[in-house]
């Protein structure tokens, strides 16, 4: 529920005869809260029905919708009945642009400070009531009700008219018509065509292939493994040599 307040102050008045009431609008005015706030302000209608004057000031109202502004237009009407008035003062440019668009403010008077609101309240002429639809009033003596007598109207009498003959206004002359020359329009001077020289394609020159270098390869050595051939080592027999016998010296 969007927040909105409505504050009811008394207006210090020179004039005890005119009840002045200032109610100060706060917040936003929309479909969530329009109903319970317009109560305030017809119970104060219903506690004053002649002679009331209304101050409201906008100066905190920051929104209205349309459906508070058909309150706004229903009160106008209320406290205009009982003769008294309702005034609108220091309102914010939105709030009236959109009373401009209604019309409202060509119906309901706006100030920009509160002193000049209360200046044309307190010296304004009490609005007249609207009055009630009389009814129409029967004769004591008869049943039948008074009727209005329409005066007569005299008979108009008869004058003749004597049309006149109607009289030829003489045809004026024929006001020669000016030639109108067609201007010329001037010949464009030629222009020579000049055909530029076809722009010669540049020459595309196919990228020569670099020759292929040889790498060589290096392959890891290998190890070959070397066979020494075998010595024949010679054998030698050493003969079995058998000791000599002693000599035996036979000559001792």
């Amino acid at each position: 529920m969007t927040e909105a307040t409505m504050l009811i102050e008394d207006v210090a008045s020179t004039d005890t005869s005119k009840i002045i009431k200032q109610v100060i609008f706060s917040g936003q005015l929309d479909e969530s809260n329009i109903d319970e706030k317009s109560q305030t302000i017809y119970q104060l209608i219903t506690q004053f029905p002649k002679g009331l004057n209304l101050i409201f000031d906008f100066e905190k109202l920051e929104y209205m919708n349309s459906k508070s502004i058909g309150y706004l237009t229903d009160w106008y009407g209320k406290v205009t009945e009982g003769g008294g008035h309702l005034v609108i003062t220091k309102a914010k440019p939105n709030i009236v642009d959109i009373l401009s668009v209604i019309g409202l403010t060509q119906l309901i008077p706006m100030f920009g400070s509160l002193d000049e609101a209360k200046f044309s309240l307190l010296n304004a002429t009490p609005a007249p009531a609207t009055p009630a639809p009389s009814e129409p009033v029967l004769s004591t003596n008869n049943t039948t009700p008074t009727m209005p007598v329409t005066p007569e109207v005299p008979a108009s009498v008869p004058v003749s008219v004597v049309a006149e003959a109607p009289v030829s206004a003489p045809t004026p002359a024929p006001t020669p018509v000016p030639e109108v020359v067609a201007p010329v329009a001037p010949v464009a001077p030629e222009v020579p065509v000049v055909t530029p020289a076809p722009t010669p394609a540049p020459e595309v020159v196919a990228p020569v292939a670099a020759p292929a270098v040889e790498v060589p390869v290096v392959l890891p050595p290998v190890e070959v493994p070397v066979v020494m051939p075998v010595a024949e080592v010679p054998v030698v027999v050493t003969p079995e040599v058998t000791p000599a016998a002693p000599v035996i010296n036979l000559a001792q």
